[in-house]
C-alpha cells in the first residue's frame, strides 16, 4: 500500500483577469488544494484598462503561498509537484527592461480600447482590418498584442527610451510570469496565435507583420510548444520545479474539457466568453467574422491543432459591474435569486457592450444599452436580461461557426463561473436548442494547463491518458421552449444590438 509521500501532484497557475489562483490537482485530475487571489484592475481614463505586472507576479506569490499552506496541512510536501502549467488572460501586453527585469509601464489589458484611434489608422495604411488575417488568422482590432505593442512604442517615453538602448522586451503574461519565475524569456503557441505576429501556419514571428506594426523580432520571445519544459523555477515555496505547460486560457480549457477532435467545441464563461471550435490540423479562415487560432500543440514534436474561435468581451463582469457600479445586487449570488423572481426578460434585453461587440459583429463603436424598459420592469427582469445576453451572444457565435465549418454542432461543452447557474445554461440550451453539457469538475481552465505540464514531465505518457483524466460525471440542459418562443426572443435581441450601434 503506498503512503501520502509517494503520491505525484501538478500544478497550476491560472492567472486572469481579476484574480490569480494556484490549483493541485492529483493523477485523476482532482483538485486537492486551491487559493484564489483577486485583485483590481486599474481605470486610469474612460476605455483604459491596466494592471503593475509587478502587482500580477505578487498575486501569484500570494495565491501559491494560499494553495502549498492547505497543501502542507493535508500531510503533503510541495517536492512532491513534479510539475506547474500555466495557463493566463491572452492578449494582455508586459513591455519589460530585459537588462533590469523591470516592466517599463503598466500591462494593457486584453480589453483595453485605447488603442482604437490607432486601430482606425492602421486599418487605413492596411486597405483592409483582415489584410494579414491569411497570415495571423486575426483581423486588425484593439483586442490584440500588436497594436497595444504599437501605442507603447508610440506613448511611452520608457519604452522608447529601452527600445534605443537595445533592451525592450514585450510579452504576453505567460512570457512575463515564465521570464521572472525561470529566467527563460519565452511564449507558447497558443499566446503567440494572439498577438497578430505570429505567422500561424509556420509557428514562426511572420516579419511582414513586425513590419507593419514596427515590432523588431529581437523584442519578442521564442515560440515553443504548449507541453514542454521551459525552464525551472529560482525561488520560493515552488523553487526546483519545473514549468512544463503554458496555455493561453481558453486553449487550456479546450484541452481540459477533451476537445481533442475536429468538430468539438466548448464555451468558457468567466469575465469575457469564449467559444472555440477544434478544425483539426488545418486552419480554417473564417468569412463570418470568426477568429482562426491555434487550439494546441501538446509537444515540441505534436501536430498542431487549430481552432476557430467567437469571443464575447462581457459576460461575468457585467454581474460585477451591477454590483460594483449600480448597486444593483450586492452578491453575485444575487443574481439567480432575482432573474428567478421573473418567468422571462419581460420585454427588456441588455447588451452588454462596455468595449463594444467582439465576434461575429466586431463594432468597436457599439457600447452598452438596456432597452425595452416599461413601468413593469424590475430589478428581476435586468437580471435576467443580463444573462441572457451572454447567451444570445453566444448563439451569434455558434451561427457564425456552422458556417464556416459546414458542420452542425449538436453538442456544447460549457465551463466558468457562470455556468454554476442552472438557470443561465437552462437558458443557453433554450436559446441554442441543442444540449448544453457541464462537466462536473468546472476547473477546466486550470486543469488543461496542468495537463500540458504533467504531459510534458512525464505524470501522463499520451493524448490518450488525457482523456481519460478530462472525462467526468455531466449535467446535460435541453430546451425547453418553442420554436416559435426562441424567434420571438431573438429577434428582440437584434433589434437591442441595432439600438447599441453608432455611439463611439
Amino acid at each position: 500500500m503506498s503512503s501520502k509521500s509517494d503520491e505525484v501532484f501538478i500544478g497550476a497557475i491560472d492567472q486572469g483577469t481579476s484574480s490569480t489562483r494556484f490549483l493541485i490537482f492529483n493523477v485523476k485530475g482532482q483538485i486537492v488544494a486551491s487559493h484564489q487571489c483577486e485583485y483590481e484592475n486599474h481605470y486610469a481614463k474612460a476605455g483604459w484598462v491596466e494592471k503593475s505586472p509587478t502587482e500580477i507576479l505578487e498575486s501569484i506569490d500570494t495565491a501559491v503561498a494560499g494553495t502549498c499552506r492547505r497543501f502542507n496541512s493535508l500531510g503533503y510536501d510541495a517536492s512532491q509537484i513534479k510539475g506547474v502549467g500555466i495557463t493566463n488572460q491572452r492578449e494582455t501586453t508586459v513591455a519589460f527592461d530585459i537588462e533590469t527585469g523591470k516592466e517599463l509601464t503598466n500591462a494593457i489589458i486584453w480589453n483595453d480600447v485605447r488603442t482604437k484611434p490607432l486601430v482606425r489608422q492602421l486599418i487605413d495604411e492596411a486597405g483592409s482590418a483582415t489584410r494579414f488575417a491569411s497570415i495571423n488568422g486575426l483581423p486588425i482590432t484593439t483586442y490584440f498584442s500588436a497594436v497595444k505593442m504599437r501605442w507603447m512604442l508610440e506613448n511611452v517615453p520608457e519604452v522608447q527610451a529601452a527600445r534605443e538602448r537595445g533592451t525592450l522586451r514585450f510579452g504576453t503574461i505567460d512570457t512575463w510570469l515564465i521570464y521572472k519565475m525561470t529566467g527563460n524569456y519565452v511564449t507558447d503557441v497558443t499566446n503567440a496565435s494572439r498577438t497578430m505576429l505570429m505567422d500561424i501556419k509556420t509557428f514562426k514571428w511572420s516579419q511582414e507583420c513586425l513590419d507593419f506594426f514596427g515590432v523588431r523580432e529581437s523584442e519578442l520571445p521564442e515560440i515553443r510548444s504548449s507541453a514542454e519544459v521551459y525552464g525551472t523555477i529560482k525561488d520560493g515555496r515552488l523553487e526546483g520545479i519545473p514549468i512544463g505547460g503554458c496555455l493561453g486560457d481558453q486553449q487550456a480549457a479546450m484541452v481540459g474539457q477533451s476537445c481533442f477532435d475536429a468538430g468539438e467545441a466548448k464555451n468558457t464563461y468567466g469575465t469575457g466568453c469564449f467559444m472555440l471550435f477544434n478544425t483539426g490540423e488545418k486552419p480554417i479562415f473564417s468569412k463570418n467574422g470568426l477568429l482562426t487560432t491555434v487550439g494546441y500543440q501538446l509537444g515540441p514534436d505534436a501536430t498542431p491543432k487549430y481552432a476557430l474561435e467567437g469571443s464575447i468581451a462581457v459576460a461575468g463582469s457585467a454581474i460585477q459591474w451591477l454590483r460594483d457600479k449600480v448597486g444593483l445586487i450586492v452578491s453575485p449570488a444575487e443574481m439567480g435569486f432575482l432573474s428567478d423572481t421573473v418567468d422571462d426578460n419581460g420585454g427588456v434585453y441588455f447588451v452588454t457592450a462596455f468595449s463594444g461587440l467582439f465576434a461575429p459583429y466586431w463594432r468597436d463603436d457599439a457600447r452598452g444599452c438596456i432597452v425595452g424598459l416599461t413601468q413593469y420592469a424590475t430589478r428581476g427582469h435586468i437580471a435576467r436580461a443580463t444573462l441572457e445576453s451572454v447567451c444570445y451572444q453566444t448563439r451569434a457565435i455558434l451561427e457564425a461557426m456552422r458556417k464556416d465549418s459546414g458542420t452542425e454542432l449538436r453538442r456544447l461543452r460549457v465551463d466558468g463561473g457562470l455556468t454554476n447557474s442552472d438557470q443561465t445554461m437552462q437558458i443557453q440550451a433554450d436559446i441554442l436548442d441543442i444540449e448544453v453539457v457541464r462537466p462536473e469538475m468546472r476547473e477546466t481552465t486550470a486543469l488543461g494547463a496542468a495537463l500540458a505540464a504533467g504531459l510534458a514531465v512525464g505524470v501522463w505518457k499520451s493524448e490518450g491518458e488525457l482523456r481519460q483524466v478530462a472525462q467526468s460525471n455531466v449535467t446535460a440542459f435541453w430546451s425547453h421552449i418553442t420554436e416559435e418562443k426562441r424567434m420571438e426572443m431573438l429577434k428582440g435581441w437584434d433589434k437591442a444590438v441595432e439600438r447599441s450601434l453608432d455611439w463611439a
